[in-house]
């Protein structure tokens, strides 16, 4: 892009300081479409600031989520639940997780919303107070779904806000953005087993003190957002030439892409709903090294978050989603069948590998339909909550009928799915 293309944004400098971008001047449409890539802004223009406001957002927000998971074995043996109970609460909250997000995108794609992001945080304070006072079933399935409600109106908008302040790098805001959420799900396990094990459920109260700390942050970054979405969605608008492809080849792509996700979020939530039950029951851990075994298995997953998206940008997206659904095949084989040392070395190269892929099929998905963003991001951080849900209702019923040995031997086969990555589109790198 022409280098007066500098003066359209200003990096900031602090978040809730930051300098207004400054009016897109008048441009033929010929000089727009001179960029290389589609429906990205210049990688001159890539606000960090930004970029790491809405990830430290996303940490704050899954550590809350993860550590619902984090104190299932405690709310097991205090209201006496099953596996089909642990099952439904992982449901409710990612059902309401992936119910609204599609239609918060798609809503937000015509009208963007940049303050709804704090109010996301406070339906999650309101889920993680009521879960610390819950004392039924019934409770914990509220709390659960409160939680989710306010991920539903967090992702699809935050998601928007790290594509509009990549500069054109993609995979790499993406894979920033998601690196938060990854780290905030692997600290849940830890906060659990050393400040909720020991001092009760009563402490997940304190937990709500996070939940301010990411309304106040949000809100710095919804004052940057709603200065910056109308000068930059219309250049990268203008920018927009699409894929050339037919509406029934971008369908059957999506289509493909979904059902990756499946297989990828089945297993990943077999391992973070019941990898710690599946350690107490078959090598008779304690819970307190239960959660510390999970949060191995979750770094390994923030890992491969932050490193899937720039290998994408760099080589093909393709070539990341091959390498990271199927290359985690022979190490979940091979989990079922190991000692206790083994199956927790063997969660270190499946979280790393399986979550390799979300950021590239997420940016994968968006360029396939530039124009959509917000409802593909909800789509898709939705269906990975709502996948992930079903999955556990169901294995959790799988488990009490057999058992959750039983449960990763089956699960195992899931990422064989990888192989329809054959059918998807080559649309890396075309040119505008």
């Amino acid at each position: 892009m022409p280098g007066d293309a500098r003066g359209y944004h200003r990096l900031a400098r602090l978040l809730g300081t930051l300098d207004p971008v400054l009016p897109l001047r008048s441009r033929k449409p010929s000089c727009m479409t001179a960029t290389t890539d589609t429906a990205r802004p210049t990688a001159s223009a890539t606000v960090y600031p930004v970029l790491w406001a809405i990830s430290i957002g996303h940490l704050i927000n899954d550590t809350l989520q993860s550590l619902l998971a984090g104190v299932y074995p405690i709310l097991k043996t205090d209201l006496a639940l099953n596996y089909t109970q642990i099952g439904l609460i992982t449901l409710a909250f990612q059902l309401t997780a992936s119910v609204l997000q599609p239609i918060i995108g798609a809503v937000t794609d015509k009208k963007p919303l940049p303050y709804s992001l704090p109010v996301g945080s406070f339906l999650t304070l309101c889920g993680i107070l009521l879960l610390a006072l819950a004392h039924s079933f019934t409770a914990v399935l509220i709390a659960a779904a409160c939680i989710g409600l306010g991920s539903s109106i967090f992702h699809p908008e935050a998601s928007r806000v790290a594509r509009l302040a990549s500069g054109g790098r993609l995979g790499m805001a993406q894979s920033l953005f998601q690196l938060g959420g990854n780290i905030g799900t692997s600290i849940g396990p830890l906060l659990a087993a050393f400040v909720v094990l020991p001092f009760g459920q009563p402490s997940i109260a304190w937990f709500g003190l996070l939940a301010v700390l990411s309304a106040t942050l949000l809100t710095g970054v919804s004052r940057w957002y709603a200065g910056h979405i109308k000068p930059v969605a219309g250049a990268v608008r203008a920018a927009v030439t699409g894929t050339g492809l037919s509406q029934a080849r971008t369908m059957s792509a999506l289509s493909i892409l979904i059902v990756l996700m499946f297989s990828k979020f089945v297993y990943m939530t077999s391992l973070s709903s019941f990898l710690p039950l599946y350690l107490i029951d078959r090598y008779s851990v304690t819970v307190q090294n239960s959660q510390l075994y999970l949060f191995v298995f979750l770094a390994a997953v923030a890992a491969g978050t932050f490193v899937g998206g720039p290998i994408g940008d760099r080589y093909g997206r393709k070539f990341v989603i091959w390498l990271s659904i199927l290359g985690a095949l022979p190490f979940t084989m091979l989990l079922p069948h190991v000692d206790l040392t083994w199956a927790v070395i063997l969660t270190i190269p499946i979280g790393f590998i399986l979550a390799s892929a979300f950021s590239t099929i997420v940016v994968f998905a968006q360029e396939l339909m530039p124009g959509n963003v917000g409802m593909i991001s909800g789509l898709f951080f939705g269906f990975a909550f709502g996948a992930g849900g079903i999955g556990a209702a169901l294995l959790g019923g799988l488990a009490d009928w057999t058992s959750i040995s039983f449960v990763y031997q089956v699960c195992a086969f899931l990422p064989a799915l990888g192989l329809l990555t054959w059918l998807l589109p080559d649309i890396d790198r075309k040119p505008a």
